[in-house]
């Protein structure tokens, strides 16, 4: 793509192995598998390249069939921050070059929030940016897959958590399960798409994991950890959630199947 004021480029890590869904990345979605879902919606930002990051030939080669690029990267990373590193370093791309950070599991990632953190990483001068959503649902604030983040007055992150934050201290049963909201405050979901610099990334991988990081399973944790900023910008549109089980599958096959008739009719 290319052409325009920002320069970054997308990298996508993707992980054969997956608890929930074996080789989920390759599952196939109206007709194409999860990864080139990813891929085309990433192709559509304003990213100079997009590279998929993989721990095994048999996703590159589906990424190659369908004439994208992929990067082959060891079996051993523990996070994805980790594998996209990796490929900085294959690439030879330079200390400040910005790079997103997409998941590979998030077919329906709208380019918009792709480029809103590669903006929000020149404009704030953030070391990382990230994204959240105002959270609507109760469930949803009290659901530990859902990761929760709570602000600063300047809109950085003070800490990311699978536990109900901020937590709302009340002696009333009833409102203990509503959801936090003030005129300043409100319960806020993370978007796990980042953007950062090269440099960022290099020191990234010479920390150990954090024992924060180890409790919540959140890699986010080990920057924080170590004093980085992240800067989360509120997402200027809605943000399907990505695919971590069958009925995820089936939601966002539904929902493409859906376009896919209306711009056919």
């Amino acid at each position: 793509m290319g052409g325009s004021d920002l320069n970054f480029i997308v990298v996508i890590p993707a992980r054969y192995g997956s608890t929930r869904l074996p080789a989920k990345v390759l599952l196939d979605i109206a007709g194409k598998p999860m990864i080139q879902r990813v891929y085309e919606q990433a192709k559509k930002s304003k990213a100079s390249d997009v590279i998929v990051a993989t721990d095994d030939s048999r996703i590159g080669s589906v990424v190659e069939g369908f004439g994208g690029v992929a990067c082959l990267t060891a079996k051993t990373h523990k996070s994805g921050t980790d594998r996209v590193q990796e490929v900085a370093k294959k690439f030879g791309l330079l200390e400040d070059q910005i790079v997103v950070n997409v998941q590979g599991d998030e077919p329906l990632i709208p380019p918009e929030a792709i480029n809103q953190v590669a903006r929000d990483v020149i404009a704030k001068g953030a070391q990382i940016a990230t994204l959240a959503e105002v959270i609507t649902e109760s469930t949803e604030f009290h659901n530990p897959n859902v990761v929760k983040v709570v602000l600063d007055e300047e809109g950085y992150a003070l800490y990311f958590s699978r536990a109900p934050i901020p937590w709302m201290r009340t002696d009333d049963l009833e409102e203990q399960v509503m959801l936090p909201k003030t005129d300043q405050i409100h319960a806020l979901k993370h978007i796990g798409i980042y953007a950062y610099r090269v440099s960022l990334l290099n020191e990234y991988i010479t920390w150990d994991e954090s024992e924060l990081e180890q409790i919540e399973k959140l890699e986010q944790l080990r920057a924080l950890s170590h004093g980085i900023n992240i800067y989360i910008g509120i997402s200027k549109r809605p943000i399907p959630p990505g695919v971590d089980t069958e009925q995820d599958l089936r939601r966002v096959v539904e929902v493409i199947e859906k376009k896919i008739l209306v711009s056919e009719s």
